[in-house]
């Protein structure tokens, strides 16, 4: 019987987080980062939290499918690279230090997400990077949101 069900269930898959182009709303083309920071943005953060998830083969395997596009959906919800420029200046701000905090600390990227991708453990070189990038985006947004 669960071999039946694990079966059927291979004949719906989720549907999938993959944009065919970058939209000019997504955060490295509105704030043109580093290389650094967009490598690191892109290998280490866009999966869960962009239009541009990469999907590894096991990703096509039923229940795993459900299970990363769970963490995907709720890393959308939360923050969304892909429509960074229709955030405020003061989400934007907002989002910038959650950004920081969450590297600093060590909370993101995901310990289950760095066990299946080693390249998503941050150096401290790539730490400072995004936190001073962070940092100066921070300044913008403030001087671009004071009252006239």
């Amino acid at each position: 019987m669960i071999f039946t069900i694990f079966i059927i269930i291979q004949f719906f898959p989720p549907k999938l987080n993959r944009a065919d182009t970058t939209p000019p709303t997504d955060i490295i083309l509105a704030t043109n980062p580093s290389t650094v920071v967009e490598a690191t943005l892109i290998n280490t953060c866009y999966d869960c939290h962009s239009n541009s998830t990469r999907y590894p083969w096991y990703t096509g395997i039923e229940p795993l499918s459900y299970w990363f596009a769970s963490h995907i959906k709720d890393g959308k919800k939360n923050l969304d690279f892909s429509i960074w420029e229709q955030y405020s200046a003061k989400k934007k701000i907002h989002k910038l230090e959650e950004i920081t905090e969450a590297v600093n600390e060590g909370w993101m990227p995901l310990k289950s997400y760095k066990w299946l991708h080693r390249e998503a453990n941050l150096t401290p070189e790539q730490i400072k990077a995004i936190t001073d990038w962070a940092a100066l985006l921070q300044l913008k947004y403030q001087t671009t949101d004071l009252p006239q």
